[in-house]
């Protein structure tokens, strides 16, 4: 475990973990410099992704979640006011099954 952490913190991408039940895991490196140190987040670990979202997007993560359980991969949301394109991505099991998403965030340029 500790591998895969170092793995996920030299990522210089925010890369926001969350689990099938919505709950986030885990944030690399990079995304906590930009929730916490940035943006003055609290503490998001544990969390429900609904609680960082108005109810517009929790609706919209709830679309797309039903989509990566269709069996998409990887859906592209937007480029952000940082110019960051902004993908959500499944996570799955040897076996295929959905184990929950993240956000990568990455420059256009990159």
């Amino acid at each position: 475990m500790e591998f895969c952490m170092a793995i996920l913190d030299s990522i210089r991408h925010p890369i926001v973990f969350v689990d099938t039940d919505h709950i986030i895991r885990y944030l690399n490196k990079a995304a906590r410099v930009r929730y916490y140190e940035k943006r003055g987040y609290a503490e998001m670990m544990g969390k429900s992704i609904f609680d960082c979202h108005n109810s517009s997007s929790g609706n919209q993560i709830q679309q797309l979640y039903k989509r990566l359980e269709d069996g998409e991969d990887e859906i592209f949301l937007k480029i952000n006011k940082d110019q960051e394109k902004v993908t959500l991505v499944s996570v799955r099991d040897s076996e295929g099954k959905l184990l929950g998403y993240y956000e990568r965030f990455e420059k256009k340029d990159a």
